[in-house]
């Protein structure tokens, strides 16, 4: 056994834990960026976070569709292992989302794991486990989002803010680097992104009053290129958007925890952010507290902020606005969509941030009224310590950081949609470092709540509604078979018509959702997998779901043979 003590601030990383099992063919070796750009053209395999670049989640597969969806069944289940209670308040969850290169599935899991499958039978070819510090601060679960590849490696983070490159044949670790201060309450659970010859990541922590970062690192040697803060000091534009005495900038929030949209055509990185902080008190940070729950588009080359759009200004309900910018076009215009915690979706010019329209995608709203144009009139919220509130949406959102998807075939958007209210009651706090920084206590509706899948044209006409008694928390998938893809908290995975809402096929997979499939063909079979594995922070907030404190999997699905 082998034992390798880091810097203080970083895991100690007993490379033992790797537990390499065999190698991997090496399909990696030739993915460069010429190949992430036509990441679609190879529908067969699943090459980055969100498919492709734009963040549609959309495949052009179609092997499986409306016809035959009926017939698919189990191909393969890779058991994964124990999800439940960890850490203090933390949980683990499946929150994944696997990607597939010529055959070989590599998926990242909570506290450190992660995995090389053979995407025909699901056999394990490797393993790395990275130790993860039992006492890393994390608000809402032990959870990572997915991996990226690239040049022979495997990337991804670490819940205490490590970044990863292992070799993709073998599982070996090839660097390691410090992308956060876990002193300070910082944590990593986003999907890295390769562009060009460097990957993209972000921070997390913004219930404990850090300030946000999105930063680029060199493919080969780690090596940091660039840091970009979300939170604007003193001096900076943006910046008399805070207070200008004290340092409420300096634990602002606004973090970058979930993997952003790239258009190589402007060059530029679409990020969401998150919430400010602390996330309930908003006298301690008078202002539109830019950049939080904004997008931010990035010169990918320098990190430079080029335009920003606020979805919520002064939050003051938890709304984070960190998931994902998809990207497409309309008319001719390059046009960014976005469904927010908020409850409203909001389409923008993606090349210079300018608002074309906004439409609510759920039925309670109560925080604030955004019109169409997007003026925003927010409700007064309570003054005094120890008065509730009560709030739609609640601090999931409308739409938890689970994702929608576009199909460019029936120019529809594919929303899962959480309908859940929440208490939310004044607790101000001073601020202590590592220590939560939420200004509330808060306490969900679990005695009435809903969810659907909804689907929308791109000017926010709603076209069909599948509906469920429960919030949904887990991406949708679609594909050019018609199909929709999507998995419930009760732990139906469902498949509907993309153009009606029809349940078509549903399968029970033994756990509740709150990942991410994908959809992948090897040797001319086309295979949809799912992660599944109740937790995060959702876990005990809905009664009776499954999987809290049950084993977490993947499951692929195919066709007969």
């Amino acid at each position: 056994m082998t034992i390798e003590y880091v810097d203080a601030g970083e895991a100690i990383d007993h490379s033992a834990l790797s537990a390499v099992t065999g190698t991997a063919p090496a399909v990696t070796d030739n993915i460069n960026y010429d190949r992430l750009l036509n990441a679609r053209s190879e529908s067969q395999n699943w090459l980055t976070y969100y498919g492709a670049y734009d963040g549609q989640r959309y495949s052009l597969l179609d092997q499986i569709n409306t016809e035959n969806v009926s017939k698919i069944s189990p191909a393969w289940i890779f058991q994964a292992g124990q999800s439940g209670q960890i850490a203090g308040a933390s949980t683990y969850a499946f929150e994944t989302c696997p990607v597939i290169v010529d055959g070989v599935m590599y998926v990242t899991g909570w506290d450190g794991w992660f995995w090389a499958l053979d995407a025909v039978s699901g056999q394990e070819l490797w393993r790395y486990k990275h130790a993860v510090p039992f006492d890393v601060s994390l608000c809402c679960g032990n959870v990572n989002r997915g991996c990226a590849v690239a040049n022979g490696k495997v990337y991804f983070v670490t819940p205490n803010a490590q970044l990863l490159a292992l070799d993709a044949t073998n599982g070996k670790k090839v660097w390691q680097k410090t992308i956060g201060d876990v002193r300070a309450g910082e944590s990593a659970s986003i999907a890295p992104t390769v562009i060009k010859d460097f990957l993209i990541t972000g921070s997390a922590g913004g219930e404990f009053g850090v300030r946000g970062h999105i930063d680029a690192w060199d493919l080969e040697t780690g090596e940091q290129r660039w840091r970009t803060y979300t939170v604007p000091k003193p001096g900076e534009p943006g910046s008399e958007t805070w207070p200008a005495d004290g340092e409420a900038w300096a634990r602002g929030g606004a973090n970058h925890w979930v993997t952003g949209t790239y258009d190589p055509e402007t060059n530029l990185y679409y990020a969401g952010t998150g919430n400010p902080a602390p996330d309930f008190d908003g006298e301690v940070r008078p202002g539109d507290n830019l950049y939080t729950d904004s997008v931010v588009a990035l010169d990918v080359d320098s990190g430079e902020i080029k335009w920003h759009y606020q979805f919520t200004p002064h939050d003051l309900w938890d709304y984070d606005s960190t998931m994902e910018m998809t990207l497409f076009e309309r008319d001719g215009k390059k046009l960014l969509g976005h469904f927010d915690k908020n409850g409203y979706f909001f389409v923008l010019d993606r090349t210079n941030g300018e608002l074309q329209h906004v439409t609510p995608f759920v039925d309670r709203i109560d925080w604030g009224v955004i019109t169409r144009d997007g003026k925003v009139t927010p409700r007064k919220y309570p003054d005094k310590e120890g008065e509730p509130v009560h709030f739609y949406p609640g601090p999931a959102g409308a739409k938890e950081w689970t994702h929608a998807a576009y199909s460019p075939k029936t120019e529809m958007f594919y929303v899962p949609v959480a309908d859940v209210g929440a208490t939310a009651t004044r607790r101000r706090r001073e601020f202590k470092e590592s220590m939560p920084y939420w200004g509330a206590a808060v306490q969900v509706d679990i005695d009435d709540m809903a969810g659907s899948v909804s689907a929308f044209d791109t000017h926010g006409e709603e076209k069909w509604r599948w509906r469920i008694d429960y919030p949904m928390a887990a991406s949708v998938l679609a594909t050019a078979g018609d199909l929709v893809f999507a998995g419930t908290p009760t732990g139906e995975f469902v498949a509907l018509d993309s153009r009606t809402g029809e349940k078509l096929w549903e399968f029970q997979c033994g756990s509740g959702h709150h990942g991410s499939c994908s959809t992948y063909s090897v040797d001319g079979k086309q295979y949809v997998v799912v992660p599944v594995g109740w937790g995060g922070w959702l876990e005990g907030i809905i009664p009776g779901m499954l999987g809290a404190g049950h084993g977490s999997a993947l499951i692929a699905f195919a066709l007969p043979s």
